[in-house]
């Protein structure tokens, strides 16, 4: 599994901030851990890209499950193929896959077939979204944040501004920020 030349790197995601990366990769004894707390929607991400650039040659890249480092197939193929062309092992834990440039075909296979299934999930997941922000929408819900002025308190505002209170003194009076009132502008 690991060369003995090379650095066990670590290399955990998950979906947003509130979510615990701890069980991730728990048991395995890592040289460094590079840590996403974004969707995996791409490859546009601070940790992977800063890991991407650490890894050398004879390293071992440990990843908890092949959803953590790609949510595509095209992404998981391209990810996984560019290592293994620097000669860098990439370990799924929780599939229990290896690839380091042997020519595996259930491997391969496997990877296929798991990237596909990860991009089918995460299409059914934005679909069942859509589908509940339209059912939303029709039953006339409030979506997002609600406005923090009124339709009379943005008038107040507008009457303010031209009679020359500051942006600063119009925020503090509506309890908002500047931001706010440079907006109802």
């Amino acid at each position: 599994m690991s060369k003995q030349n090379g650095k066990q790197i670590g290399y955990i995601r998950v979906s947003s901030i509130t979510q615990n990366t701890e069980r991730q990769l728990a048991d395995v004894r890592l040289d460094k851990v590079f840590e996403d707390k974004v969707s995996a929607k791409d490859t546009k991400r601070d940790g992977l890209q800063s890991c991407l650039e650490y890894l050398r040659e004879d390293d071992v890249l440990h990843v908890h499950s092949i959803d953590r480092l790609a949510r595509n197939l095209a992404d998981l193929q391209k990810l996984v193929g560019d290592l293994i062309d620097q000669r860098i092992t990439v370990h799924f834990h929780k599939e229990n896959l290896i690839f380091n440039g042997s020519d595996d075909a259930f491997a391969k296979l496997m990877l296929q077939m798991l990237g596909a299934f990860s991009e089918f999930e995460r299409n059914l997941i934005r679909e069942r979204q859509r589908e509940g922000i339209a059912m939303a929408k029709k039953a006339g819900k409030q979506l997002g944040r609600r406005a923090s002025l009124n339709k009379e308190q943005i008038n107040e505002v507008k009457h303010m501004i031209k009679a020359g209170f500051s942006k600063s003194k119009i925020a503090e009076r509506f309890g908002v920020s500047r931001q706010t009132i440079y907006n109802v502008m």
